[in-house]
């Protein structure tokens, strides 16, 4: 298991160190830029999906989707980030309780 741990460890040491490596021409370019903007943002819609629609290697849709859709229509209605959570997890949790 240590073995695992420390290659992994030093695969992304060395995966960062060749992202500082990148010479600043290719970092200036427009569609770099572009990409590293969008790319946080494609990275955590996909972990919501997971999260959200995922039990295992199984797709399913549960009590997790309609908290998702409860907090999802909260944020296109622009209600407050604290009420976006708690709107989910409050929908998420009592459709728990009654199933």
């Amino acid at each position: 298991m240590w073995t695992a741990i420390l290659l992994g460890t030093l695969g992304v040491y060395l995966l960062k160190l060749v992202g500082l490596c990148v010479p600043r021409s290719v970092l200036e370019q427009p569609q770099v830029q572009e990409a590293s903007a969008l790319l946080p943002v494609a990275l955590l819609a996909a972990l919501v999906a997971v999260q959200t629609f995922a039990a295992g290697h199984d797709l399913v849709i549960d009590a997790r989707a309609a908290g998702f859709a409860a907090a999802l229509v909260a944020a296109l209605l622009r209600a407050p980030f604290l009420l976006v959570v708690a709107l989910g997890a409050g929908t998420a949790a009592v459709l728990r309780l009654i199933t």
